[in-house]
């Protein structure tokens, strides 16, 4: 597993440009609002690690953090049965990352392409993204086109969903 110096280190071996922001840990999406502001640009993304009811299958899904997802339209929509988030433990085997820290940018430790990626269209059609370089202290900015430059790296193909958001009160994600 590769750490955040490796994984920048990565970015510019790749041509992967990016503008980094320090800040404090953040652990939710309202926390990384306060820390980094508008003005940075990007898609202010969210990442859900899940797996299957039987823990076989794995995906990481990158969304707005605007959209509380619906879990059950979502697992209807993989054909998955029920889904869930995966453990810490999860996260550090394939990803790297602890809790607060689960980004796009994890794959790159993902070798065995055993996480299938899901981005919200939402998501994919912006321009740019915010996502964290494997820790919650400092965020980056990236426009698509180099997300894409990783993705093909790593060999992750992205799976472009349309995200339902669950109704407000409702249980899951």
């Amino acid at each position: 597993m590769i750490g955040e110096s490796a994984l920048l280190g990565e970015l510019d071996r790749l041509g992967v440009s990016y503008r980094r922001f320090e800040h404090p840990a953040v652990f939710t999406c309202d926390e990384a609002d306060r820390a980094v502001p508008d003005t940075v640009g990007g898609a202010h993304t969210k990442n859900l690690f899940l797996r299957d009811a039987k823990g076989r299958r794995h995906w990481l899904l990158v969304t707005s953090c605007a959209k509380a997802v619906d879990l059950s339209a979502l697992s209807g929509m993989l054909d998955s049965g029920k889904l869930g988030f995966a453990s810490p433990d999860r996260l550090a085997r394939y990803l790297g990352v602890t809790p607060g820290a689960v980004t796009v940018l994890g794959l790159v430790n993902d070798a065995e392409r055993a996480v299938e990626l899901l981005v919200d269209r939402e998501v994919w059609d912006a321009p740019a993204w915010r996502c964290h370089p494997l820790v919650n202290t400092a965020t980056l900015v990236i426009d698509r086109a180099a997300v894409e430059r990783f993705l093909e790296a790593t060999g992750h193909r992205p799976r472009v969903v349309d995200v339902r958001a669950r109704a407000p009160g409702s249980p899951g994600g």
